[in-house]
């Protein structure tokens, strides 16, 4: 059975308003790990929730001539996120510094030595977020995370594509200026990297 693409499915709700649930369905779960990576869990929840109701509020705005909504959705949740970008700050660090307590289940030295080097390197993926400007942030953050490509970072934060290789490659740049023996990173505009 084929499936119905998220296109149809906005479509369709226009006239059966039911049927935007399938949206829902489809992108709720990936774009609510998205926003408890930005804001924290408690908050994901009430974004999640607002952000389908924009969605749905705004449904009839949406480019019928494309198949996927996800590009869309992320842009709403982007926008959201724009919102609430000081506690974002905060729980960045705030996790920071949990992060350098934490302590390993087991007391081999394997683990305890992982841990650190893990703290260590949140501490540097969260200062080094931290530090960007908002704009770098959002479009890192959808590449490297939510493994979208230039186009679909293009379409959620509506913007040129060149915008989006040229705030990667500012990103990029200003991390390995933090942290310049991390070398550089694999350069392409469909997958993920690791910051």
């Amino acid at each position: 059975m084929e499936q119905v693409s998220d296109a149809d499915v906005i479509s369709a709700s226009l006239t059966d308003a039911a049927a935007f649930g399938r949206i829902f369905d489809r992108h709720a779960t990936v774009l609510h790990r998205f926003l408890v990576r930005r804001v924290g869990p408690v908050e994901a929840d009430a974004l999640l929730g607002e952000l389908f109701f924009i969605a749905f509020e705004k449904r009839s705005s949406f480019d019928t001539s494309r198949d996927s909504s996800r590009p869309w959705l992320y842009g709403i949740g982007t926008n959201l996120i724009a919102r609430h970008r000081r506690s974002e700050e905060r729980r960045l660090r705030a996790l920071s510094r949990l992060a350098a307590q934490r302590q390993p289940a087991h007391d081999l030295a394997a683990q305890v030595s992982g841990a650190i080097d893990a703290s260590i390197a949140w501490d540097v993926v969260v200062s080094g977020l931290a530090s960007l400007p908002e704009s770098e942030r959002d479009t890192l953050v959808l590449f490297a995370w939510e493994s979208l490509s230039y186009a679909q970072i293009a379409d959620s934060l509506d913007i040129p594509i060149g915008t989006v290789r040229s705030r990667i490659n500012r990103a990029r740049s200003r991390l390995r200026e933090l942290n310049p023996g991390t070398g550089e990173q694999p350069d392409n505009n469909h997958g993920s990297v690791e910051l």
